[in-house]
């Protein structure tokens, strides 16, 4: 399989292209080497036989026709990603989010590729009613599914889900074949340190105050990256045409939890937990039903969430060159 992975030296996009250097795929990595994406986090595969490295912008037609020819599948995981990043400034995010998923569109419909994956998130469907992850009637709780209504709340969420509508609209109109999935937050070795837990895990590690929004009760679903990256790999092959594919980790903690347990495991005080003005438009709930890929895609999440928070702590303890690096470029 020949594959171009758009985003590649990012968080999620560096997984899956060793996870498809490993499966004996050829890959093309296009990065714009911005904030997020370093070459880093591509090291021990920079040289690798079946993989190429390219810098460029998802927004230079020229360029990406030029990348997708003789690719059989593509990987769209370009974009921007902070949320708070887009409340302050969004015209980046419509850019990259937007336009550059148009400009790949475009490119791969004309170059026949056989298929076409958005990587979106789980925050194009807004938010759900606050269910205390602990409390008697979570079970019973609902998470959203590939029918819930589209109902972005951010800059960054609107663009994604604008990213979703065009690529299904190239399904419908023109008949390319795209598989969009949806992933709820991801967690794991290489994340950018703006992010909640590498956040909290540096802060914490200097003796600095944990910066909280809010209560702290805002729940989100947690899904390590090895496994979204999976997932990612199975939609691909085993995805039908036209259909999203939620990819969540059955996880669901508080904000203040996460921070907690990440206080705990480093032995630090609870004191150092601050709370400071809620963001706006914050969305107090995110969960996931990921029913569909598990039945179409034989796909589930491996990883339990405190034990995959233990090893994350543990990789960024032994990595404090790499937040050297990334934090100073």
């Amino acid at each position: 399989m020949r594959c171009l992975v758009t985003g590649g030296a990012g968080f999620i996009g560096s997984t899956l292209v060793r996870q498809l250097l490993d499966a004996d795929a050829t890959v093309v990595t296009l990065d714009a080497l911005t904030y997020a994406g370093h070459l880093v986090n591509l090291d021990e595969v920079l040289d690798h036989p079946q993989h190429r490295f390219v810098e460029g912008d998802i927004c230079d037609s020229r360029l990406v026709r030029e990348v997708i020819a003789d690719v059989d599948v593509v990987f769209n995981l370009a974009a921007e990603s902070h949320v708070d990043r887009s409340i302050t400034e969004d015209h980046p995010f419509v850019r990259t989010n937007v336009l550059g998923t148009a400009t790949l569109l475009a490119a791969a419909l004309d170059a026949g590729v056989e298929r076409f994956v958005q990587v979106s998130t789980d925050e194009v469907y807004g938010e759900l009613p606050w269910v205390d992850p602990a409390g008697d009637d979570h079970d019973s709780a609902v998470g959203f599914t590939e029918e819930s209504p589209i109902a972005p709340r951010s800059p960054y969420s609107a663009t994604k889900a604008a990213a979703d509508h065009l690529a299904f609209a190239y399904h419908t109109t023109h008949g390319l074949d795209v598989v969009v999935t949806r992933g709820s937050n991801t967690y794991g070795p290489r994340q950018y340190p703006e992010k909640l837990i590498p956040l909290m895990i540096r802060r914490a590690l200097a003796g600095e105050s944990l910066p909280v929004y809010g209560d702290g009760l805002h729940v989100r679903d947690w899904l390590s990256v090895d496994d979204h990256a999976r997932g990612i790999i199975r939609a691909s092959g085993g995805g039908t045409s036209g259909l999203a594919y939620n990819l969540g980790g059955g996880a669901e903690r508080t904000n203040l939890t996460v921070v907690r347990t990440i206080l705990d495991v480093l032995e630090k005080p609870e004191s150092l937990v601050e709370h400071v003005a809620d963001r706006p438009g914050h969305d107090r709930r995110y969960a996931i039903d990921f029913s569909r890929a598990r039945a179409s895609l034989d796909w589930k999440p491996s990883r339990d969430f405190e034990a995959g928070l233990r090893e994350c702590i543990a990789w960024y303890l032994d990595h404090q060159e790499w937040v050297d690096t990334v934090m100073k470029s």
